[in-house]
């Protein structure tokens, strides 16, 4: 990268995020993003996962400050010597989840998650899933509120919530993690290779019918849905030495 990368610097719509904008455009400028060596989104991670989906045809480089109210894919905020920041910053490349999708109507549709892969229930009837791991039945019937896959940036987002196991950057795993499950009572998930396969089908969709979200991507009535990692698309986040994603993900494991 160079000494002093060109930033196109892009913000959220609250006001402190379009006041950060404002004054760090006027101190280094900002070029058009198709232009640019580095992407500086301000805000929150929500901004941040917007970001990567709109821009991740470029394959650029993305450098986010905190301006928003969750920022744990962003570095800390501070104006003075920004592209020096930005040129020492340690880089890690994302891997997305690809869900396609099959709904009761027979349409399908496919969405790229950053975080996860999440099937919901729609009603307040539980949700009856089966679970295939390449190929292979691994759990008949989860009858829950619903199920995710999730990646190892996602995976202190939702998953964590949904008590699910934090994965490091470098552990080439998936976490599969139920949310809030009756039966099996005791199941609470599985650690999956990246490589993994997943295939879930919905029983009995019409009376207990369940959505697919992966991140900005929402398919209601499902009634099949296979989650695997794509290695085509990488997608770049730079992060200060003493900051950087991957202490931030081991800490969390140790925080009370």
């Amino acid at each position: 990268m160079a000494a002093k990368p060109s930033l196109a610097f892009l913000s959220s719509e609250s006001e402190k995020a379009r006041l950060a904008r404002e004054r760090l455009v006027d101190r280094y400028g900002s070029v058009p993003v198709e232009d640019a060596d580095v992407i500086v989104p301000l805000g929150g991670d929500g901004f941040m996962l917007e970001t990567l989906h709109r821009y991740k045809a470029l394959a650029k480089p993305i450098y986010g400050m905190q301006r928003g109210s969750v920022g744990f894919l962003m570095n800390e905020y501070q104006e003075d010597d920004l592209p020096l920041r930005v040129a020492k910053a340690q880089s890690y490349k994302l891997h997305p989840l690809r869900m396609r999708a099959k709904t009761l109507s027979g349409e399908q549709t496919e969405g790229l998650a950053i975080n996860e892969v999440a099937l919901l229930r729609e009603t307040r009837q539980t949700a009856k899933i089966r679970i295939q791991v390449d190929g292979i039945v691994r759990l008949e019937e989860l009858i829950g509120d619903g199920v995710m896959v999730s990646t190892p940036a996602g995976s202190t987002a939702y998953n964590l919530s949904a008590h699910g196991p934090i994965i490091p950057l470098g552990a080439g795993a998936l976490a599969l993690t139920p949310i809030c499950p009756f039966r099996p009572r005791r199941w609470r998930g599985a650690v999956l290779p990246y490589a993994a396969r997943v295939l879930f089908q919905i029983l009995e969709p019409e009376k207990r019918p369940v959505s697919a979200v992966a991140d900005f991507t929402e398919v209601r009535d499902v009634v099949e849905v296979e989650v695997i990692e794509d290695r085509s698309v990488g997608l770049t986040l730079l992060f200060d030495p003493e900051h950087n994603l991957e202490e931030r993900i081991l800490k969390e494991q140790f925080t009370p």
